[in-house]
């Protein structure tokens, strides 16, 4: 009688965990490659060594995973570490082709209301780790930016930028390109930390999917 009760339930916890990882197996080939040929690093925002939250499976099924967002797109995805890599909060990690020393693969492109707690709270303050050591990209922002339509300008979209600023802005690019954030500042009075304005930026378009315009998420 004993392994008429136990076999249903040992074979009712298998299926689950074999479903979750045909679900997981076929997410990562319909997503994975996508993400690596627009992401070769990215930074860590929580690592979970017992898996995801929500992953109803028992412990002994669930592997330890990294839930990252990249540098060049800002995909939000989570990934496989291999064995005994523990990588830190904030950590670049490299997840292109080729060798990797922390990371094993690209489990699946990841959404914003699926990060953790933890990883929405780092979120913003990554973001802005990544603008500041990248200034000569993200200060392109600033020197490209082009009229939307006869009403809008892209710099609007920058949170605190009000139409003061954004003619001050165009004013002092008339003579000139900014060549760093420095540059921009001392310029354009009244502009303050444009590395937290540009992440704030990004960081609307990763949450609010369906945004209108976009100038970094994909």
């Amino acid at each position: 009688m004993s392994e008429v009760v136990v076999e249903p339930i040992l074979g009712e916890e298998w299926m689950k965990g074999y479903e979750h990882e045909k679900k997981s197996r076929i997410e990562k080939e319909r997503v994975s490659e996508r993400v690596k040929t627009r992401e070769t690093h990215a930074r860590v925002l929580d690592y979970l060594p017992y898996g995801h939250p929500d992953d109803s499976r028992p412990v002994y099924q669930k592997k330890p995973l990294v839930q990252a967002v990249g540098e060049a797109k800002f995909v939000l995805m989570e990934l496989s570490p291999k064995k005994n890599k523990i990588p830190a909060m904030y950590e670049r990690i490299y997840i292109g082709e080729g060798e990797r020393e922390v990371i094993d693969h690209v489990i699946r492109r990841s959404r914003y209301k699926e990060l953790t707690p933890t990883a929405k709270v780092e979120l913003p303050y990554v973001l802005e780790i990544i603008v500041k050591e990248d200034e000569k990209r993200f200060i392109q922002a600033f020197n490209e930016a082009k009229p939307i339509t006869t009403r809008l300008h892209t710099l609007d979209l920058l949170p605190g930028i009000g139409k003061k600023l954004m003619w001050a802005i165009l004013e002092e690019r008339r003579k000139g390109e900014f060549s760093d954030f420095e540059d921009l500042t001392k310029r354009v009075k009244g502009l303050h930390h444009p590395e937290k304005i540009l992440a704030k930026r990004i960081e609307e378009e990763i949450v609010e999917e369906n945004i209108k315009y976009k100038m970094f998420a994909p």
